[in-house]
């Protein structure tokens, strides 16, 4: 893209982070797993992984994708699957959290920071793969950057926890 890996990792993942904050700020509803229970018991997702911001993160994260093919060479559809895969990656983290006993909301360090850029990463791979030093520039700039923008919209008011 750049021709800058630091630069390339972040225009790459942009959508996916844009697609995982959002639900903070436009979820809440009807949850996905409809309150309904696992068979351990437990909630599927819990109450905190709503349609409302799975979608608003799907078409956020899509729209960041097609703003950015109209600055530079991006493709809309990547910017659609790394959406996706970042939302999707974030509620299989949130089901195995609820197998693990954490309540919605609990912290569960380093699997809150990577679980949607993995996603996102995996979803990639069927539309543009990054390089392997983007893939891993990714993985390495996000757990700083994801505290920091949670501590950020807790101080704020937008979230009730800080991570």
């Amino acid at each position: 893209m750049f021709g800058n890996p630091l630069l390339d990792a972040l225009v790459f993942i942009f959508p996916a982070y844009c697609a995982n904050a959002v639900p903070v700020i436009f979820g809440g509803g009807l949850p996905i797993d409809g309150g309904r229970l696992f068979r351990d018991g437990k909630p599927i997702f819990g109450a905190h992984k709503t349609w409302r911001g799975l979608v608003s993160g799907l078409v956020v994260g899509t729209l960041v994708g097609f703003g950015l093919s109209l600055l530079i060479e991006y493709s809309v559809l990547l910017g659609f699957v790394i959406s996706l895969g970042a939302l999707l990656g974030d509620l299989a983290e949130a089901f195995f959290k609820r197998r693990l006993g954490f309540a919605p909301g609990a912290s569960f360090p380093v699997a809150d920071q990577l679980d949607f850029v993995v996603g996102a990463l995996v979803f990639s791979l069927f539309v543009s793969p990054p390089t392997l030093l983007v893939a891993l520039i990714v993985l390495v700039i996000t757990p700083p950057i994801h505290l920091l923008t949670n501590l950020l919209a807790y101080v704020v008011g937008v979230k009730k926890e800080p991570w």
